[in-house]
């Protein structure tokens, strides 16, 4: 159905191709998965299929790229529509109505299906997709993953032969996940379609796919097999290819009824090696001595050069960039970024002095020196009293207590809409409660100037671009530094810690999603705010870059910062949360140790826990600890 003949894309101002040596065939009626580190060129030959690179991306395409026998060189995105059907990583991108409704139907009428036809797929796949109950709704009233659930219905009504998906299930929470990965299934099995897609949560999708194919890195060429044959190799994998990897199992499992199958003796193996198996993570007390890790890829916290501080916030003409509404209620930020790159304003090391720690550690500890406090600590402690939001029609939160801590981190999880988002923006000064009261470190977020604000709390948002405003990610970090009065070069050395190879002169809207957040953490975590809220902080992140986030947020928390995530990453919330607090409807279900709470859920348990219960274990790393 697909064909790739030594294909090769090569962007403009780029020294090397994004993707080369792509030679191979998807077969007709397959889901074939396309797997590969951040930033390794999935997007872009997910574009070929769809004739998106390079007929609206630009750049030079080499070879040939035909879908069921058109040519994407010879043939434009609209003379591909009624054949291929696409989903990228950004809902917003896609949208064309305002409706969710007025949506579904838009494909189809611009292919000219009968009325009836219409009415027929729309109610289909309103209730495929559990949106039956927003169809009148506006689609900018809706959650990310209810954009999600939207944007992928939208592609499924015309039909096409051909599904190229990018992260289908970032944003959505494991049951819709699951809604959306059997509906693509059944599509398969049933009606013969071709999916290709790309996603970073393999747990969720691995088991379903038919083939793989793996991008190891932009200079070697892909490899394609089975599931089972690319995982035992793979870079990136799975938390249950990985447990599979630590007990020496051949096969490797690739779902967790398989692993349950052969766990056996690994549960009579860890009963008499850990006579107390870990049932929660206890925050950290804030302290300038570092705290032994309890979750997954240990690392010991650098110590501090004096308690950590809130950053001073720098009055400039043009505000400091922020999550939270300027004083004319607009989204703030700057309109002349600091200019020069960052690096070569950096102090080198005197002669004959110890080298100075690498990667994350070196990081933060540049930040460390180049900020200047006002205050004694960076603890923080958030405290929400029966917080009611009522946005138009809508009540997104009722009823909700809540109070966070120095040195803990909080995972708020649920179904898409349930409140999550609402609830951050919230803490961070950006919706105005309707009834109940928030506060943090005794400051009232929403009367709070921005300036003010930002000393005390720092929010990565959904949407990584709304805080990005500049030309180049060069001038993005320079202007970071400048903000939050670091050391030059701290932002830049943060971005490379959490996702090498992000270019300095990239405008940050041609960088992958997963680029784009790395960029956005850095900028946020530039500022070491104490209260650190992050809005679904893993999309677009493999492993590898997940891992590096867990070590500087383990870090921030072992400082005293108080870190709030809302996540439908099960893993993530396995590993560095403390509490685990659940919303539905915008009411507060559950809210306790992240162990008692996951692993009472089906739908929230990471796949450890699925695997070895009844017993606690909920990561892989841990179980590593057990055994060594």
């Amino acid at each position: 159905m697909i064909r790739f003949e030594e294909v090769s894309v090569t962007y403009e101002g780029r020294p090397a191709p994004t993707i080369q040596q792509v030679d191979l065939t998807v077969p007709e009626g397959e889901l074939v998965l396309l797997v590969g580190p951040s930033g390794v060129g999935k997007s872009t030959l997910l574009g070929t299929v769809s004739g998106l690179v390079p007929h609206f991306t630009g750049g030079t395409l080499r070879g040939r790229v035909t879908v069921d026998g058109r040519d994407t060189r010879t043939h434009k995105p609209r003379e591909l529509a009624d054949l291929v059907g696409t989903v990228g990583q950004d809902p917003l991108a896609h949208f064309v109505t305002d409706t969710v409704e007025d949506e579904l139907a838009y494909g189809m009428e611009s292919l000219g299906l009968a009325p009836h036809v219409m009415r027929r797929r729309v109610e289909e796949t309103l209730d495929i997709l559990g949106l039956a109950d927003l169809r009148d709704r506006p689609i900018a009233t809706l959650s990310g993953g209810q954009q999600q659930r939207v944007a992928i219905g939208s592609v499924l009504t015309p039909h096409p032969k051909v599904l190229v998906l990018d992260e289908p299930t970032s944003a959505l929470d494991p049951a819709a996940a699951e809604e959306v990965l059997s509906v693509l299934q059944r599509l398969v099995h049933d009606l013969g379609t071709t999916v290709l897609m790309a996603e970073h949560r393999l747990e969720r999708v691995v088991q379903y796919a038919d083939q793989l194919i793996l991008l190891r890195s932009r200079a070697e060429p892909p490899l394609l097999g089975t599931p089972a044959q690319i995982m035992a190799t793979s870079p990136v994998h799975p938390p249950v290819v990985a447990l599979g990897r630590l007990a020496g199992w051949d096969p490797l499992p690739l779902s967790v009824r398989d692993a349950r199958r052969r766990a056996h003796d690994l549960r009579a193996t860890l009963s008499t090696r850990a006579a107390h198996p870990p049932t929660a993570l206890a925050p950290a007390a804030p302290s300038s001595t570092p705290h032994p890790p309890t979750a997954p890829h240990p690392v010991t916290a650098a110590a501090p050069d004096g308690d950590p501080q809130p950053p001073t916030a720098k009055a400039p003409h043009e505000g400091p960039r922020t999550s939270a509404p300027t004083e004319t209620g607009g989204a703030g930020g700057y309109d002349s970024p600091a200019e020069g790159r960052a690096h070569p304003h950096r102090p080198a090391p005197e002669r004959g002095a110890a080298p100075e720690p690498t990667g994350l550690r070196a990081a933060f500890a540049r930040l460390r020196r180049g900020t200047h406090t006002s205050s004694a600590t960076a603890t923080a402690t958030a405290t929400v009293k029966n917080l009611a939001v009522r946005r138009a029609r809508v009540e997104a939160l009722r009823h909700v207590d809540l109070t966070v801590t120095p040195g803990e981190t909080v995972a708020l999880m649920g179904r898409n809409g349930a409140g999550k988002s609402t609830l951050l923006n919230t803490l961070v000064g950006m919706i105005e409660p309707t009834t109940g009261t928030v506060a943090v470190n005794g400051r009232t977020p929403h009367r709070t100037p921005p300036r003010d604000l930002i000393r005390e709390v720092g929010l990565v948002p959904q949407e990584p671009r709304d805080l990005l405003y500049a030309d180049t990610v060069e001038a993005e970090c320079a202007a970071a530094d400048s903000d939050a009065q670091a050391h030059p070069g701290t932002c830049r050395d943060l971005v490379t810690a959490l996702l090498p190879g992000v270019p300095d002169d990239t405008h940050p809207r041609d960088l992958s999603e997963g680029q784009r957040l790395a960029l956005a953490l850095a900028i946020v975590l530039t500022g070491r705010p104490p209260l650190l809220l992050l809005d679904e902080p893993t999309r677009g992140l493999d492993y590898a870059a997940k891992a590096r986030l867990a070590e500087i947020l383990r870090d921030l928390a072992a400082e005293g910062h108080a870190i709030v995530l809302a996540t439908h990453d099960v893993e993530l919330a396995a590993e560095i949360a403390h509490r685990v607090v659940i919303l539905a409807d915008g009411e507060v279900v559950a809210d306790g140790p992240t162990a008692d709470v996951v692993v009472s859920s089906p739908s929230f348990a990471p796949q450890v826990s699925k695997i070895l219960a009844p017993d606690p274990w909920l990561t892989v790393s841990q179980v590593r600890e057990a055994l060594a």
